[in-house]
């Protein structure tokens, strides 16, 4: 494994160059998010897929989130955007929103048909500096069954025994409220988990929101 010092962002790019590369290649690279440490390969890579599902042990054929750089670019993983969803992505990302999108069929995640797939803009500057560089990343916290998230680069080798080629260590992530979860598969746009996101920004933006969180 080789570890890569990202907490300044003087001479971070060559670090960063180095993860995009092997995330490209299909390699999985340990990451700092808004919340905790976690895998990430080549969204269109099957071989990333593949090698992230085996790091965590998940073998299933389980959707796994992706996140993108830009806006522009969730057009590669989702089909069917709709206006809201739209919206909803320029007033909110990058941020604490993450939508459920019906997944294209170019992702080849051998995944049953209308699987959603769950799409985010993180907010953390490292990780948008390596998105910049590589485009959508599949990503999974980088943590065993049952144990909470790493919040630091050792906590995730305890836990996965470095399960990964590169890491970009940031130091102890300080970790934020999780994202909102917004289901924009059909008509409706319905709120699936509470979040970082308000119900009273969304309705602002989306004012036939629906509510299946709460109760």
């Amino acid at each position: 494994m080789v570890r890569l010092d990202s907490t300044e962002r003087h001479g971070r790019e060559r670090s960063v160059s180095t993860a995009a590369s092997a995330a490209r290649r299909g390699d999985v690279v340990l990451v700092p998010t808004e919340s905790c440490y976690a895998l990430v390969s080549d969204a269109f890579s099957v071989r990333g897929v593949r090698s992230i599902r085996w790091a965590k042990g998940q073998m299933s054929q389980v959707p796994l989130p992706v996140m993108v750089p830009s806006v522009m670019t969730v057009g590669g993983i989702a089909a069917g955007i709709s206006a809201q969803a739209r919206a909803l992505m320029i007033a909110c990302w990058p941020g604490a929103l993450t939508l459920l999108m019906r997944a294209q069929p170019t992702l080849a995640w051998e995944l049953p048909e209308g699987t959603p797939v769950a799409v985010r803009m993180p907010l953390h500057p490292v990780l948008l500096e390596l998105l910049d560089k590589t485009g959508p990343l599949v990503v999974t916290a980088a943590n065993a069954a049952g144990l909470q998230p790493p919040l630091t680069v050792d906590e995730a080798a305890t836990q996965l025994g470095e399960a990964w080629v590169v890491a970009l260590d940031s130091g102890a992530i300080e970790p934020v409220e999780s994202s909102t979860v917004v289901d924009v598969t059909g008509d409706d746009v319905i709120v699936r988990r509470h979040g970082g996101v308000s119900i009273e920004l969304l309705r602002e933006i989306c004012p036939d929101l629906l509510d299946a969180a709460s109760g």
